[in-house]
């Protein structure tokens, strides 16, 4: 099995919150972590909005990246915009949300999908992704 990590999941892994233990268990049942390129991009703005502290941010930027370093990433190729537009269509997508599901669209089953951010599991669960998520 592959396990998706989505921003959220990403920073939470790294967070003191309930929801951190969910995410270390699915990071650690499997070896195999994959995101989207545009993960980075969204932790780094998340950590602004969950940690007021200078401080507490820069070590949490270090954290993700550190992490970032262990994960395989899917790119945002055409490909996956493609992808992404096609699931935008059929359901009622954010843009980011879309291309991470498109993203771990292109991964082989099965594919664990890990989120904090509940507005993805339905179209998860309907792409056959094994949803992880407090």
């Amino acid at each position: 099995m592959t396990v998706y990590l989505d921003a959220s999941a990403l920073v939470m892994a790294h967070l003191e919150q309930p929801a951190r233990t969910t995410v270390l268990d699915a990071m650690a049942d499997d070896p195999e972590w994959c995101t989207s390129g545009l993960t980075l991009v969204e932790s780094l703005a998340l950590i602004d909005r969950v940690a007021d502290e200078p401080i507490l941010r820069s070590d949490l930027e270090d954290l993700v990246r550190l992490t970032w370093d262990r994960i395989a990433v899917v790119p945002i190729d055409q490909r996956c915009l493609d992808r992404a537009a096609a699931l935008m269509r059929e359901q009622p997508l954010r843009l980011s949300d879309a291309l991470h599901l498109a993203a771990a669209d292109r991964l082989p089953r099965p594919v664990r999908f890990v989120t904090v951010d509940p507005a993805q599991i339905p179209v998860a669960l309907s792409l056959g992704f094994d949803v992880v998520s407090p």
